[in-house]
This record gives C-alpha cells, sequence and structure tokens, in this order.
C-alpha cells in the first residue's frame, strides 16, 4: 500500500518586480520607474547549477492555471470579466472563462486532431467543438480522445493552487511556454527526453519517421510491459546518450501506482500498473535503445529513492519526476492532490543540501483539452502545441518575475546541454549517433532559453518551504 507522511512549515512568498522576455533578449522593466533595457542572458554563472530537476505534471493549460494571475498574459479580461468565449455548438450559446472551484475536472479530448481543432488556424475557438464529437463515442474520461463539455472553459486561482500561485510569485513564472509537441502526453514525454516523437520500422534509428499521435510499434512496448524479450520500440537518440558519454550522472524516477491512459490511446482499456520496472505512456526512457545499450536501467528508479537523494545530498546532475495517476493532476485526478504532492517533492529539496545549487523546472506535459487564448507558433510539422505553465524554482531565480519569452520545454534539454554538456546538442551530425529526425529542435530560432529566469549574480536565495508536502515512501 501507498504509505505518505505528511509536514508542515512556515509558509513564504513574496511578490517582486516583473521581468519581459521575448525570444532570446530579456527586457528588465523597473515597475516603479517603468524603464527598460535590452541585454542578452547571462550564461556566465550556469555551472553554479549542478543539479537540474524536471518535474512533470499533467494535462493543464496556462489559462486554467494562470489565467488570472496578475501581470501575465492571461485570459483577456475587461473590469474582472472575460471579453472572449468559445462557442458551444450544443446549444448555440457563447461560454465564457469562468472561475471553477472543483477540486476534480474533467479535461477534454486532447490528441493531434484535438490541437488541431482547438487552435483552429490561431483562433484558440474551438475547445467546445471537438468536446461534443468525442462525447458520443467515449465512456472513459481519462482517455486522450475522450472528456469535453463547457468545463474546459474553467480556470482555477491562487484559492485552489496557492502553492503553485506562491512559487510563481516568489520565483520565475513563464507564460509564454508551449508544450513541443501538438498532441498527448505520450509523445511530449518522448520530447522531455529525446526532443523527437516517432514510430520506427526497425531495429535502425534511420527507419524512424516522425509521428505525433501513436508513436510506437505498439507490439514491443506491449511484450516490454509485460517483461519479455523484445526490440525497444524508440531506436532514435536520447539525451541520456550524451550525458552516458560524457560522465553526467542521471536518473528518471517514477511514482508508483496507475498510468491513466492506455498505451496507444485507444478508448476503453484498463488502468495499467506503473512502476519503475513498466515501461509506459509516463516512463519512457526503458523503451529507449540507448538505456538499454548503455546498460543504464539501474537509473530509473522508484521515486522513494529520490527523497532518500535530496536528504543526503546525492542528487544526480539531471532529475526527471514522473507521478503516478493519483498525484498527476491528469483529470479527474485532484488538483489538491497533485499540488501537495509537488510541494513534497520542493520541499524535499529545499531543505536538503543540494539546495543552493539546483534548478527545478516544473510544468504540465500537455493542455488537457482546457480553454486556452494564446495560439502557439508553428515550429514545424510536430509543433509547438498549446501553452503549458512553466515555473523555475532555483537559488538563483529572479525573484517575482514572469517571462514572457517564447520557449518550449525543448529549452530544458538546451538547459541541461548548456550546463553539463558544453553546449552539444542531440543532432545526429555531431552527436556520434545518426538517426532520421528532420530537425534539432533546440536549434530552432523559436525555442527561446530559460536563461533568462535566472539571475547568477545574485546571492543564492532562501528555499520556500510551504505547507501540506506529501512525501513518497514507496508501494
Amino acid at each position: 500500500m501507498k504509505q505518505l507522511s505528511f509536514f508542515v512549515k512556515v509558509l513564504a512568498g513574496a511578490a517582486g518586480a516583473v521581468a519581459l522576455a521575448f525570444g532570446l533578449a530579456v527586457w528588465h522593466v523597473d515597475s516603479v520607474h517603468g524603464a527598460a533595457s535590452a541585454q542578452a542572458p547571462d550564461a556566465s554563472g550556469i555551472h553554479k547549477i549542478k543539479h537540474v530537476i524536471i518535474i512533470m505534471q499533467e494535462n493543464r493549460s496556462f489559462d486554467h492555471y494562470f489565467g488570472t494571475f496578475p501581470g501575465a498574459d492571461g485570459i483577456p479580461m475587461r473590469g474582472g470579466v472575460p471579453t472572449v468565449c468559445v462557442q458551444n455548438p450544443a446549444d448555440g450559446t457563447c461560454v465564457k472563462p469562468f472561475h471553477d472551484s472543483n477540486d476534480e475536472n474533467i479535461g477534454g479530448p486532447h490528441r493531434e486532431a484535438d490541437a488541431s481543432t482547438d487552435i483552429d488556424g490561431g483562433k484558440m475557438d474551438g475547445f467546445l467543438q471537438r468536446g461534443k464529437r468525442v462525447m458520443v463515442q467515449c465512456h472513459d474520461p481519462d482517455n486522450p480522445a475522450c472528456g469535453g463539455g463547457p468545463e474546459v472553459m474553467g480556470y482555477h486561482d491562487d484559492h485552489e493552487i496557492p502553492n503553485y500561485w506562491t512559487y510563481a510569485r516568489d520565483f520565475v513564472l513563464q507564460d509564454h511556454l508551449f508544450q513541443p509537441n501538438a498532441s498527448w502526453s505520450l509523445p511530449q514525454h518522448l520530447f522531455m527526453v529525446s526532443e523527437w516523437s516517432a514510430s520506427c520500422r526497425t531495429t535502425d534509428p534511420m527507419s524512424c519517421t516522425s509521428e505525433l499521435d501513436r508513436p510506437t510499434r505498439q507490439v514491443n512496448l506491449a511484450l516490454l510491459m509485460r517483461g519479455q524479450d523484445a526490440p525497444p520500440p524508440y531506436q532514435w537518440t536520447d539525451l541520456t546518450y550524451l550525458l552516458h558519454r560524457n560522465h553526467v550522472s542521471w536518473k528518471y524516477y517514477v511514482m508508483g501506482g496507475e498510468e491513466p491512459d492506455c498505451a496507444d490511446g485507444i478508448d476503453g482499456c484498463a488502468p495499467k500498473r506503473q512502476s519503475f520496472r513498466t515501461p509506459g505512456i509516463w516512463n519512457v526512457l526503458p523503451s529507449f535503445a540507448t538505456v538499454r545499450e548503455d546498460n543504464e536501467l539501474k537509473n530509473v528508479s522508484d521515486l522513494s529513492n529520490f527523497y532518500k537523494a535530496a536528504k543526503n545530498g546525492t542528487l544526480p546532475s539531471v532529475s526527471w519526476i514522473c507521478p503516478a495517476n493519483k498525484y498527476s493532476e491528469h483529470p479527474r485526478a485532484l488538483v489538491s492532490a497533485g499540488q501537495a504532492y509537488v510541494t513534497g517533492l520542493i520541499n524535499a529539496i529545499s531543505q536538503g543540501p543540494d539546495w543552493n545549487s539546483t534548478a527545478i523546472f516544473l510544468s504540465w506535459d500537455d493542455w488537457g483539452g482546457f480553454y486556452d487564448h494564446v495560439a502557439p507558433p508553428r515550429v514545424d510539422a510536430m509543433g509547438f502545441g498549446l501553452r503549458v505553465p512553466g515555473i523555475v524554482i532555483s537559488p538563483y531565480a529572479k525573484k517575482g518575475y514572469i517571462d514572457h519569452s517564447t520557449l518550449s520545454q525543448d529549452a530544458y534539454v538546451r538547459f541541461i546541454e548548456d550546463d553539463f554538456l558544453g553546449g552539444a546538442r542531440l543532432d545526429p551530425k555531431s552527436d556520434g549517433r545518426p538517426d532520421s529526425r528532420p530537425s534539432v529542435r533546440e536549434n530552432a530560432p523559436q525555442v527561446g532559453t530559460v536563461l533568462g529566469a535566472f539571475d547568477f549574480n545574485q546571492q543564492p536565495r532562501p528555499p520556500v518551504v510551504l505547507p501540506n508536502g506529501i512525501v513518497w515512501t514507496g508501494t
């Protein structure tokens, strides 16, 4: 059974000046005098960061969580009343965004076709259109092809997610961070570690072709999940290949429990058990050929080991952390449970000896069908997808800043490469392992840098320890 322990500390938070960043340049705005000056982000202190931790939650759009956050590019309003609405094909009404105080949300469909419908060529008005179509044929709201209805227009604020808003107030909120892929969780988790989502015809990395919706040979993944021998379905190069070659430590921490979706997104499948031993939609690294060839399956670990490493000061250079369904915020998982779990992760880091050399990137993997009013830029055939929340937490993060840089979660990989790999890229022309990816995503001009969130010249800031942190102690 799952065991949870709770601890409460003093609530801390602060608001500060707002920084606006665009692309690769950061505009520093003096909140009193209104003076602005442009300068390139300072990367000279990046190596003060010895530990990068990516906490990836599930299925929330930026407007859904931070659409009313002061100073952010949130829901268009006048006098506190939204000035935008989305046509509801069910009754012909135009539904405005509304405050939703419910802890449990359903969300909407969020596959490749749903992203295209929601975006509607930049009009951002298809969120209810797609929901009407799929609700007729779907019975599983946890499935990425299902859900919908007026609830997707709801948003939360600091009444429901006070800890997230405190992190945003005290550190850096990214309000133009887009998911790298215009589709659902599995492709995004592949992007998170490799900057590509593909299907491979053979074990030759050159046989792989871009795939946004069903990025795997399902028979291989199914065999691996049953513990049977099969060629790994993901034959292209992932970031751990470069980390291993350069002797950079990494861990992929997985929480035991259930995963919500079918591996292929087919409606009606039963929930599957998830652990660090079971490849799945959120535990993708065991299915990469490079991880197996480098004998690094041992680096995929139970989440309980993360708390031990944080306490002992033995965190690896790079950590990814993936939840189980109950604490993922994936509808219908409770928002409060996910926030408490994330708070526990951040508290563990904050109270450990590695705090002063750590950067935490907290984000959500896709929009989950929830409304967002900002049209994503078109980078390539894979994305960007819709806008998702992003928070940077670090002793070197600027205080109370909103970063308006156009970013995707590909920028996390770029930061890791710049910090630990001397700027080497996941580039088949130079990384020593050719694959057939059509582009080197982090080199795309639309992929900005997260460096604008940091001030490496400031004294390391003290941590913020918040209440209701859940510490996972294993299954």
